[in-house]
C-alpha cells in the first residue's frame, strides 16, 4: 500500500512537471513563427543589415591597409625625379590614401592650387564610395523597432477582436495568438534595431579615422610638393 501511494505521488509530480519542461523546449524558431507575417519583414532586413555590416566593414579595413613607410618612398621617388615609379608604388595599393596620392603626382607641374583641388574632389570620391549604403542602415535601426510596434498594434487589435466576439466565453486561449504577436513583433524589431544601430555607429567611427589618415596623407603630399622649391 506504502508502495502504491508512492507510485502514485511521482505521477502526481511527473504529470506536473510536464507543462513546464514542455514550455522549456520552446525553440527560438517556434517562438519567431507567433510573431506573424511582420516577422518574416524583420528577418529580411535583418538579414540586410548584416550584410551591408559585412561588406562595409571589410572595406574599410582593407580600405586602411598601408604601409607606414609609404609617404616617405613617395617623398623619396618624387626628389629623385621618378615619377613613374611614384605612380606604380600608388596603384600597388588599393587604397584611397593611395588613389588621393596618385591623383596629386599625376598632376605634377601644375599649379598647387589646382594639384590641391583635384586630391581634395578625389577625397570626396573616396568618402562618397566608403559611406555608401550606410544610410540603408541608418533606415533600418530606425525603421525595424516602428515595424516591430505595428505587431504589438496589430497583434492587440486581433486580442480584443477575439475578445469582442466571443461574447460570455472569454477564454485565455483565444487571446494568446494576438498577445504573442504583439511581444514577439517588439522584441524582434528592437533586437533588429540594436544591432542596426550599434552596426552604422560602429562603421561611422571607423570611416571617420579613415578620413582623417586621407587628409593627414594630403597635408604631407602638400608639404612634399614645397621642400624642393625651399631647397
Amino acid at each position: 500500500m506504502l508502495f502504491n501511494l508512492l507510485q502514485a505521488a511521482a505521477d502526481t509530480a511527473a504529470l506536473a512537471q510536464t507543462p513546464v519542461q514542455q514550455e522549456m523546449k520552446l525553440s527560438l524558431i517556434e517562438l519567431a513563427s507567433k510573431g506573424g507575417w511582420l516577422m518574416i519583414v524583420l528577418l529580411l532586413l535583418s538579414f540586410v543589415a548584416i550584410y551591408i555590416f559585412g561588406s562595409k566593414w571589410w572595406m574599410i579595413r582593407k580600405a586602411g591597409q598601408i604601409n607606414r613607410n609609404f609617404i616617405k618612398d613617395i617623398r623619396d621617388l618624387i626628389h629623385d625625379g621618378k615619377i613613374k615609379s611614384a605612380l606604380e608604388l600608388c596603384r600597388k595599393y588599393n587604397s584611397p590614401v593611395a588613389r588621393l596620392i596618385e591623383k596629386g603626382i599625376e598632376r605634377i607641374g601644375r599649379p598647387l592650387q589646382d594639384i590641391q583641388t583635384a586630391v581634395e574632389n578625389t577625397g570626396s570620391v573616396e568618402v562618397a564610395r566608403l559611406e555608401k549604403g550606410l544610410p540603408m542602415l541608418a533606415t533600418i535601426a530606425g525603421g525595424a523597432p516602428m515595424i516591430g510596434f505595428l505587431g504589438t498594434v496589430t497583434g492587440m487589435i486581433q486580442a480584443f477582436f477575439k475578445m469582442s466576439t466571443a461574447g460570455n466565453n472569454i477564454d485565455i486561449t483565444l487571446l494568446s495568438g494576438g498577445i504573442y504577436e504583439a511581444m514577439v513583433t517588439t522584441v524582434g524589431g528592437l533586437f533588429v534595431g540594436i544591432i542596426a544601430y550599434f552596426g552604422y555607429n560602429f562603421l561611422t567611427a571607423q570611416i571617420s579615422n579613415l578620413v582623417f589618415k586621407m587628409e593627414r596623407a594630403t597635408i604631407e603630399f602638400v608639404d612634399m610638393l614645397h621642400e624642393p622649391s625651399e631647397n
